[in-house]
Protein backbone atom coordinates (compact mmCIF):
# COMPACT_ATOMS: atom_id res chain seq x y z
CA UNK A 1 0.00 0.00 0.00
CA UNK A 2 1.10 3.48 -0.57
CA UNK A 3 2.07 6.16 1.52
CA UNK A 4 0.26 8.73 2.15
CA UNK A 5 0.81 12.07 0.80
CA UNK A 6 1.14 15.46 2.95
CA UNK A 7 -1.95 17.87 2.18
CA UNK A 8 0.48 20.61 1.13
CA UNK A 9 -2.07 23.63 1.99
CA UNK A 10 -2.59 21.67 5.68
CA UNK A 11 1.05 21.46 5.95
CA UNK A 12 1.12 25.85 5.57
CA UNK A 13 -1.52 26.45 7.51
CA UNK A 14 -0.57 24.54 11.08
CA UNK A 15 1.91 24.02 13.17
CA UNK A 16 3.20 21.45 15.67
CA UNK A 17 4.73 21.94 18.45
CA UNK A 18 7.32 20.07 20.51
CA UNK A 19 5.17 18.80 22.50
CA UNK A 20 3.12 17.38 19.25
CA UNK A 21 0.05 19.34 19.26
CA UNK A 22 -1.14 21.32 16.50
CA UNK A 23 -1.58 25.26 16.30
CA UNK A 24 -3.12 27.15 13.69
CA UNK A 25 -3.22 31.50 13.30
CA UNK A 26 -6.96 33.36 13.77
CA UNK A 27 -8.67 34.07 10.47
CA UNK A 28 -9.73 38.08 10.53
CA UNK A 29 -6.12 39.50 11.35
CA UNK A 30 -4.86 40.95 8.30
CA UNK A 31 -7.46 43.31 6.63
CA UNK A 32 -9.93 46.17 7.90
CA UNK A 33 -8.42 46.11 11.41
CA UNK A 34 -8.72 49.78 12.59
CA UNK A 35 -12.62 49.00 13.54
CA UNK A 36 -11.33 45.86 15.31
CA UNK A 37 -10.35 46.39 19.51
CA UNK A 38 -6.40 46.21 20.56
CA UNK A 39 -7.66 43.03 22.58
CA UNK A 40 -8.97 41.09 19.72
CA UNK A 41 -6.15 41.88 17.22
CA UNK A 42 -3.66 41.10 20.00
CA UNK A 43 -5.46 37.96 20.73
CA UNK A 44 -5.45 36.88 17.09
CA UNK A 45 -1.21 37.23 16.98
CA UNK A 46 -1.05 34.94 18.91
CA UNK A 47 -1.20 30.86 17.72
CA UNK A 48 -4.30 28.57 19.12
CA UNK A 49 -4.61 25.49 19.58
CA UNK A 50 -6.48 22.58 17.61
CA UNK A 51 -8.60 20.66 19.28
CA UNK A 52 -11.14 18.21 18.80
CA UNK A 53 -12.28 16.22 16.03
CA UNK A 54 -10.51 18.96 13.81
CA UNK A 55 -7.08 18.16 15.07
CA UNK A 56 -7.93 14.64 14.43
CA UNK A 57 -8.41 15.22 10.84
CA UNK A 58 -5.77 17.70 10.38
CA UNK A 59 -3.15 15.46 11.93
CA UNK A 60 -4.50 12.64 9.19
CA UNK A 61 -4.17 14.80 6.43
CA UNK A 62 -0.29 16.45 7.63
CA UNK A 63 1.08 13.03 8.71
CA UNK A 64 2.52 12.07 11.95
CA UNK A 65 4.60 14.42 14.08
Amino acid sequence: MPKQKTHRAARKRFKWSKRGKLYHHMSNYFHKNVKKRSKSKRQARQAKELTGGQAKVIKKMIGKK
